[in-house]
């Protein structure tokens, strides 16, 4: 991975720059994957929400991605290029404004901007290990999206922490809905949706999606079936330790035969977030082979979080 060439922070209302100490950079926050872009302001809004609710600090990431990604020059040796100083300087007055008017909507909240010269995507997946959420806009700008696939695709599958992508503009009365498959990663994923549901006093909708049974070959008919109670148990126990451990939470469990990408695209629509796991089987199939979360990170009706 390449290495963060440098970093620039500013604290929310100091208007200059900081020298981060190494307890600071090891403090878990919230980290948000700014551009200026109507998605990104809305993974702000979001972002600041969720941490007046947990009382961590939120750090605003902008990456300069321009001066990297420049492959005439990259043909023959030069020497590092730095953004246009106007550039810079829009950057700096943006951050300084974003941070400004955090402190204005959400004054309990800790808010603070910093510059990278490095690829979004690297960036993010790099400070990942730092923080407790990644948040993302559901589209951004980034000079190697076509290259690579989307910046959030990429972030989902490779970082160390839940990562959410802000999609919809959801209800904050409907429910948290979570999607599991009886992996080892469900556990985690149906407690991070407790919590995130406990958070906001809103119900909780659980569900686990069985695969149809088809015929021999792809173009033969689907043969309707049931999920057998052999198959539902220990969808059936999760769900129980689940509602034991949060007595506060109204909890309903579905059970499906369908396939769970479309299942829980359909259930999203009537969700404020979707929380669903990732199985990040490395960098070229996570982005070109495809799974569930991916899917829905496209498609989904409302923000949608992935938790490793």
């Amino acid at each position: 991975m390449p290495r963060t060439m440098t970093v620039e922070a500013r604290a929310a209302g100091s208007g200059g720059e900081l020298r981060k100490d190494s307890a600071a950079m090891n403090q878990q926050k919230i980290i948000v994957g700014y551009d200026g872009s109507p998605a990104a302001r809305a993974a702000a809004t979001w972002a600041l929400e969720q941490a007046s609710r947990t009382a961590e600090p939120v750090e605003f990431l902008y990456a300069f991605e321009e001066p990297l990604w420049m492959p005439a020059a990259s043909m023959v040796p030069a020497p590092a290029v730095r953004p246009p100083a106007d550039l810079e300087q829009s950057v700096s007055a943006m951050l300084d404004q974003l941070v400004a008017t955090a402190r204005q909507t959400h004054p309990g909240v800790q808010a603070e901007a910093a510059t990278v010269r490095a690829f979004a995507g690297l960036a993010l997946i790099d400070r990942s290990d730092r923080a407790s959420l990644v948040v993302l806009g559901c589209h951004g700008h980034s000079a190697v999206a076509e290259l690579l696939g989307s910046v959030s695709a990429a972030v989902s599958a490779h970082a160390h922490c839940p990562v959410v992508v802000v999609r919809g503009d959801a209800a904050s009365s409907t429910p948290v809905l979570v999607g599991i498959d009886g992996s080892a990663t469900s556990a985690a994923v149906l407690r991070f949706a407790a919590e995130q549901a406990a958070a906001r006093t809103v119900p909780l909708r659980v569900i686990s999606a069985f695969p149809p049974a088809t015929a021999l070959w792809e173009t033969g008919p689907v043969i309707t079936r049931s999920v057998t109670a052999e198959e539902r148990k220990p969808f059936d126990d999760l769900v129980g330790e689940l509602r034991a451990a949060h007595p506060e939470i109204e909890i309903t469990a579905d059970a499906v035969v369908e396939h769970p990408a479309a299942a829980l695209t359909r259930a999203s629509a009537s969700a404020q977030l979707l929380v669903v796991g990732s199985r990040g089987r490395g960098l070229v199939r996570g982005l070109l082979m495809g799974s569930v979360s991916q899917h829905l990170l496209r498609h989904s009706a409302c923000t949608v979080a992935v938790v490793h």
